[in-house]
């Protein structure tokens, strides 16, 4: 028999938000940009300036913000807390896979990106799932610029 998984009945809170980011050590940015004025690069960059480990994933790229950037998740050599998506939605199943595949903490889907069937498979999998929400808007809002 099948694995049963209970639907998420509430939105994700700001006690889950807050849980989330204070327990987060490391940060896979997928599909980062080096390009300064690109969402990705300035979420990144935050993020690095307040204490996260980031791991750049973008197969286009050799290195963003003076660390190596990955082909993909499954090349990052240690624990990944957090997954932060930038990608077209397409592309979104796939990664929940990988980010399952890697046992990752958490699935965030930043703004304007949500896969509910995806969010959905990475709950059953024990991931904690943030949709259409920006990392670096959440942690400023919870802890400060």
């Amino acid at each position: 028999m099948g694995v049963v998984c209970k639907l998420q009945d509430s939105p994700v809170t700001d006690v889950d938000l807050i849980n989330i980011l204070s327990n987060a050590k490391t940060v896979a940015i997928v599909g980062i940009s080096t390009k300064k004025d690109n969402p990705s690069h300035n979420v990144a960059k935050y993020l690095q300036e307040h204490g996260l480990r980031l791991f750049a994933v973008n197969p286009n790229c050799d290195e963003v913000l003076g660390g190596k950037c990955y082909p993909d998740l499954k090349s990052i050599p240690e624990h990944v807390d957090v997954v932060d998506i930038f990608r077209k939605p397409d592309a979104i199943g796939a990664i929940v896979e990988e980010a399952i595949e890697i046992r990752a903490g958490t699935v965030w889907m930043q703004l304007g990106l949500e896969d509910e069937e995806a969010a959905q498979k990475a709950r059953c999998a024990g991931l904690n799932v943030v949709m259409n929400r920006c990392m670096k808007m959440e942690h400023s809002r919870h802890f400060g610029n």
